[in-house]
């Protein structure tokens, strides 16, 4: 049985960043409509420039909505350690995929390393093991 993730990226045809943030919604308290509007530009390296990886971005902003003191008068309350948590995800997976670089991980002058349903896996394996247990 496939997961949420999963069943949003093959069977819905959700880009990278899409299919992490939607399946995150309900753990959330964010509209899945919202979400999804909000992370349509956010593949294939942000909206096709090949930089960082939709699904590297989805976890971003995961954490950022899990982590977030939301506290618009003390904005440096929670920064930090979001940013802490962002290279602590970013480190793991670049361990994993050797990049968090679209160009990187889809090699695109050579052939491709990874595919996007590779790295939408290893992005939800991430946040399961260290942030929704």
């Amino acid at each position: 049985m496939k997961n949420k993730v999963m069943e949003n990226f093959i069977d819905n045809n959700y880009n990278c960043c899409q299919a992490i943030v939607c399946a995150y919604c309900e753990e959330l308290g964010l509209s899945e409509y919202v979400a999804f509007k909000l992370t349509e530009g956010f593949d294939s390296g942000m909206g096709g420039l090949r930089d960082t990886c939709g699904a590297v971005t989805g976890m971003f902003l995961v954490i950022s909505l899990a982590n977030s003191a939301g506290d618009k008068y003390l904005p440096l309350k929670s920064k930090f350690d979001t940013y802490n948590k962002f290279q602590e995800v970013a480190k793991l997976f670049k361990e994993k995929c050797g990049s968090i670089y679209c160009r990187d991980l889809k090699n695109m002058e050579k052939n491709k390393i990874l595919s996007c349903e590779d790295c939408v896996q290893v992005a939800d394996e991430i946040l399961k093991k260290h942030y929704f247990k």
